[in-house]
């Protein structure tokens, strides 16, 4: 029977480390285990902390988790955010310059690398060409938007998964991307980053950054969206969102880009919120930011030398002194 895995067993017996694996159209038997396929997805998390759509495509009772390491409201806010904005757009080519200035592109050539927190698939887009493989991993209905996304590239591979309970092999990847993801979970983040390290030599990071290199006023700021953000994310209703979403995106956010580009000639945009982030951004990339930053429940943020702490598990970090903050690199 014809399947998307069929010329691809040698590659996922290597990423799980297993002696034996068959693909059939519906599902994958890995060491005798098995796991379904929808759209060329392999889900491989647990019952109960599939989303609707998954437990409705397998027929499956639609019981809530009862693990304290899952958030079933993050993975909704995910899977609506990305099922929402599934396009990739002209900036994310920008985006993934600004991230990938730590990284030697040309070192990725023909490199395994995995994608954890995948969403769209925007990032494995402008690496699929380079790498030789790509696994790409998310726990939300984003991974079905990245499939499509990536429909083209034979040299993908797809899975519904929890990034902190992985079960692939040690070393089963060349290289991790990891960017906006780990401050979202309902764990540590850096004690999750320091779980990636088991998977790859090198992974790229993006936390969201504690605004320990600005004034004191963008942390006041920060400390009145958060109330924002806490009621905002119990909205469920879509049409409240969209509404919502395109409010803060043309009310806050476009008249502190303005102020940033009214204040270019003194010298002082830096000094204004949301400037240097989102300058010369389309309205629509906005809203997408605005969706992902307000609807979700648990936002953690980091300082750079919390990030540096992490020397006790990385051989090597690298913090860019560039935007967005803070993105780094670590090397056992």
């Amino acid at each position: 029977m014809s399947t998307y895995y069929n010329d691809k067993l040698g590659q996922l017996k290597d990423i799980f480390g297993a002696g034996h694996v068959e693909a059939q159209e519906d599902h994958v038997t890995i060491d005798g285990k098995v796991f379904p396929v929808i759209d060329d997805v392999i889900i491989l998390l647990d019952e109960t902390a599939m989303p609707p759509l998954v437990r409705r495509r397998l027929s499956k009772q639609n019981a809530p988790s009862e693990d304290p390491g899952f958030s079933e409201d993050v993975q909704f806010s995910f899977g609506a955010e990305w099922t929402k904005y599934p396009d990739i757009l002209p900036e994310h080519r920008d985006e993934f310059n600004q991230y990938f200035d730590l990284v030697d592109i040309d070192s990725l050539a023909g490199a395994r690398s995995m994608d954890l927190g995948c969403g769209i698939g925007r990032w494995s887009y402008f690496l699929k060409d380079i790498c030789g493989e790509m696994i790409l991993v998310d726990f939300s209905e984003a991974i079905f938007v990245a499939r499509k996304n990536l429909r083209g590239s034979v040299n993908c591979v797809f899975f519904m998964a929890d990034i902190t309970k992985l079960p692939f092999r040690s070393d089963a990847a060349d290289f991790i991307l990891c960017l906006g993801v780990l401050h979202h979970l309902p764990m540590d983040a850096l004690k999750a980053t320091r779980y990636l390290k088991g998977f790859a030599p090198r992974a790229l990071i993006y936390l969201y950054y504690a605004l320990d290199n600005r004034p004191v006023y963008f942390r006041a700021l920060l400390a009145a969206a958060t109330m924002v953000r806490l009621a905002a994310s119990r909205i469920r209703n879509e049409r409240l969102r969209s509404i919502f979403t395109w409010l803060v995106a043309a009310l806050v956010y476009k008249p502190f880009i303005v102020i940033g580009q009214a204040l270019g000639p003194l010298g002082l945009s830096s000094s204004v919120p949301l400037y240097e982030g989102y300058r010369g951004k389309s309205l629509g990339r906005i809203q997408q930011d605005v969706y992902d930053r307000f609807f979700t429940t648990i936002e953690q943020r980091v300082s750079r030398s919390q990030i540096m702490a992490l020397r006790d598990s990385y051989s090597k970090i690298t913090v860019s002194e560039n935007i967005p903050y803070w993105h780094f690199l670590l090397e056992r």
